[in-house]
């Protein structure tokens, strides 16, 4: 039987993986994300799409998955960063995006940390501890 645990472990992997691919799909979506303040813009679209794919695809090794879900939780706090750069730039460089999604972009950030988060600690028994000495 699948928990909801797994089916949403499973989920989070297949946003990664897709999104990921995307990176290559439409390199030019996330060029226009990069910050000026970062160098080899089309490098760096494509070495966060391998990633992406790589912790998606390593999420489902349950031999792995929680190191996976930790690869993830650091490339969203590394990205939580371009999210705040596209929002102070919303005006010059991303007009056509209403504020508010990047606003809330923001906050899903946070919410797919957690997601990803839940996903570090490993599996809870439901026995409880042997006590000493029985």
């Amino acid at each position: 039987m699948v928990t909801i645990k797994r089916a949403l472990q499973v989920l989070l992997a297949l946003l990664f993986i897709g999104g990921g691919v995307n990176h290559f799909r439409d390199a030019a979506f996330y060029l226009r994300m990069m910050p000026d303040y970062l160098p080899a813009h089309a490098l760096l679209v494509q070495l966060s799409g391998v990633t992406e794919i790589i912790a998606g695809v390593l999420l489902l090794v349950p031999a792995v998955s929680r190191w996976a879900a930790w690869l993830i939780v650091a490339h969203l706090v590394v990205f939580f960063t371009v999210h705040v750069w596209m929002l102070q730039h919303a005006a010059d460089r991303h007009s056509d995006v209403p504020v508010a999604g990047l606003w809330l972009r923001l906050v899903f950030q946070f919410v797919l940390i957690a997601w990803a988060l839940w996903f570090t600690r490993g599996p809870r028994s439901r026995d409880p501890a042997p006590k000493r000495g029985a």
